[in-house]
């Protein structure tokens, strides 16, 4: 029951995408969803587009199922968009912008293009421009979040306006009750974040994980406020002491912000050395040298429904066995 027609198509056992979560999704988290039956998708960000090549390549060795990249166009480095297509990856999965320059020359060499969206409107436009099929980001995302929609308004209303094409819904499921609930509102996939930001394998911090494991939605806000590196760019959060900080000095903008252009410290991330500022997009990476509580700690509302940090592939077989348990309660007679 659970395995949809766009999980025949890809070739998947479950109707369960790792979203690309920044540099959190690295190939041994994007490979072990795809291991255990989903489809991990490798984050790239604002990663050089020679490292993306290089994590593509350890990718493929790690896992011989379906996986996909993340490009985020607002974002794009030279090289990256090479790099999958010269790699012949399975699917890119773009956010935040058109999608129309890349689909003509993915499709000529056999890769699918998924369209996150925020809008009926900006689904509408991605169908047209010939995708494969949408993402549909309800607010309750964490992460960056284009669309202002609760997903159990956005998803069935872009299920309607694309058909056929197959929609995914992302933002605020953790479980195999958010997969049902999905599935039930005309989703042929869930894709997740939060809950694989706290896995095993996730490329993030282990103080990171553990503040997404004790915090709850009410802990989340939705802001601007990490907009060094990505501004004009709305995102979920969870409330930190940079952000009370923020908020006591009455929400200023950017320029007028308590603290800003101090340098907070250094990580490794996309194979080089960077300085943290404040107010980065920066995510916090493992062995990072600043406090990760005056950096962005992308979260989304499932929050609440996540207790404790977990391997990939042990999360992806809860999910399923909860949705599994949760049609056969629907099913029994009252």
């Amino acid at each position: 029951m659970l395995k949809t027609p766009l999980c025949r198509a890809l070739g998947m056992e479950h109707p369960i995408f790792c979203a690309g979560i920044g540099s959190a999704s690295g190939p041994e988290l994007a490979a072990a969803v795809s291991n255990a039956g989903g489809c991990g998708v490798l984050g790239t960000a604002s990663l050089p587009g020679k490292f993306v090549r290089t994590e593509i390549e350890r990718l493929k060795r790690l896992t011989t199922k379906v996986f996909g990249v993340n490009l985020v166009l607002p974002l794009l480095r030279k090289g990256q968009v090479e790099a999958c297509f010269d790699e012949g990856v399975p699917i890119l999965v773009l956010f935040w912008g058109d999608p129309a320059p890349y689909v003509d020359e993915a499709h000529q060499r056999g890769i699918k293009v998924f369209l996150q969206v925020g809008s009926v409107s900006e689904a509408v436009a991605g169908a047209a421009a010939g995708v494969d099929a949408i993402i549909a980001q309800g607010l309750e995302a964490g992460g960056h979040v284009k669309g202002m929609t609760a997903l159990s308004v956005l998803l069935p209303a872009v299920v309607d306006a694309v058909a056929p094409l197959p929609v995914i819904g992302s933002g605020g499921i953790a479980d195999g009750r958010g997969l049902v609930a999905a599935l039930s509102l005309g989703a042929q996939g869930i894709s997740i974040g939060t809950r694989f930001l706290a896995s095993t394998e996730a490329h993030a911090s282990e103080g990171y994980k553990q503040r997404v494991v004790l915090a709850n939605a009410e802990d989340t806000i939705y802001t601007e406020q990490f907009s060094i590196g990505w501004s004009k760019a709305p995102h979920r959060v969870l409330r930190t002491s940079a952000t009370e900080r923020w908020e006591r000095a009455g929400q200023p903008p950017a320029g007028q912000r308590p603290g800003e252009g101090a340098v907070l410290g250094t990580m490794q991330s996309g194979g080089s050395t960077v300085e943290i500022s404040a107010y980065s997009a920066y995510l916090p990476e493992p062995e990072v040298s600043a406090d990760i509580e005056q950096m962005a700690l992308y979260a989304g509302q499932s929050c609440s429904l996540i207790h404790a940090v977990k391997p990939a592939a042990e999360i992806v077989a809860e999910i399923v066995r909860d949705a599994e348990e949760t049609v056969s309660r629907l099913s029994e007679p009252a």
